[in-house]
């Protein structure tokens, strides 16, 4: 699966010409000397990205390196208009951003299914000779060029579209929790870096309520400069509108690795801090109280925190209420 995901394509595109108007005079056996009846050049294919549900990775376009559109036809005698460039249709993932690669600058967002937006327009057809007829030049001899397409070379990224984004350092028990309130079945191991792609899964809350979670490739200090995952992992919160930081009960200093997570975050972008955050304590059953008590006494006042475990259940019914409400508020 590891080798499926792709969220990152960097491909050359170039949108169709514009045909070329043509300059003709009406010529038939009854017309020695007719009027222009140059027709317009036809108009150059547009590139379009469409969204599509049923798809969660760039996969499908690692291969398709060249994207080049279709020149629109020239006009034809007796004002005929040449046929249009066929549009070229790329399908993408839910949560696509195409930038272009020399400016930085996103050029499309797609998030719905269905969604359409003209990546690429193609030049417009050039008008042919019919249209520059005047009463002081009856016989006109030129016509348009059609218009250029555009080209350059578009970076495609996916981030991945959920509610909930699980924050924490690899091995944190992230993928288990994910496991014990989705139908989601992550790969489970004992060593860092178990999770190397998003996974995603949806929460069945009350009354048919549901929201979705995704299980994030873990953070280490110095993601926000591309150590471990990096900026790959880093680039799919920015879309949750919760993060749900999972700090395991074991560990050595629970203030510190929550100071490191955050930090990541603020250094990768400080939008991210505008998020809403909750705090869950995993592996919570082999705790007893006075061992909550005193990691209580670490975590920071702000932020909402729950002492789970996703072996016994313990906690999880409180967290699915706590981020119900946070995602409703």
């Amino acid at each position: 699966m590891e080798k499926n995901f792709i969220d990152y394509i960097r491909v050359f595109c170039r949108s169709g010409h514009g045909g070329a108007g043509i300059k003709h005079f009406m010529r038939n056996k009854l017309t020695a000397k007719g009027g222009p009846d140059g027709g317009d050049g036809g108009r150059g294919a547009h590139i379009i990205l469409r969204g599509n549900s049923q798809l969660w990775t760039l996969l499908h376009l690692r291969y398709y390196k060249n994207v080049l559109a279709e020149n629109g036809a020239p006009g034809g005698k007796n004002n005929m208009t040449g046929r249009d460039g066929k549009d070229i249709i790329i399908e993408v993932p839910l949560g696509t951003i195409a930038r272009d690669e020399e400016t930085g600058k996103i050029e499309a967002e797609i998030l719905e299914d269905g969604q359409e937006v003209i990546f690429m327009r193609g030049g417009r057809g050039g008008l042919g000779n019919s249209h520059f007829a005047t009463p002081t030049n009856q016989v006109p001899e030129h016509a348009q060029p059609g218009e250029p397409g555009v080209e350059g070379w578009k970076l495609l990224e996916l981030k991945v579209l959920a509610d909930v984004g699980l924050v924490g350092f690899p091995n944190a028990g992230k993928s288990t929790l994910l496991s014990s309130i989705t139908a989601a079945k992550p790969k489970i191991a004992d060593y860092a870096f178990t999770t190397l792609v998003p996974q995603l899964g949806m929460v069945e809350y009350r009354d048919g309520k549901s929201f979705c979670i995704a299980d994030l490739p873990g953070i280490i200090e110095g993601a926000a400069e591309g150590k471990g995952l990096g900026h790959r992992f880093l680039r799919h919160i920015e879309r949750n509108a919760v993060l749900l930081f999972l700090i395991p009960a074991d560990s050595a200093d629970h203030k510190k690795e929550f100071d490191i997570l955050h930090n990541e975050l603020e250094e990768y972008n400080p939008e991210m801090l505008q998020k809403e955050f909750i705090i869950a304590i995993s592996k919570s059953d082999m705790l007893d109280d006075e061992l909550k008590a005193a990691i209580e006494k670490e975590l920071p006042k702000n932020v909402p925190h729950v002492f789970i475990s996703a072996v016994t259940g313990q906690g999880l019914t409180e967290l699915k209420d706590i981020l119900w409400q946070k995602l409703n508020a």
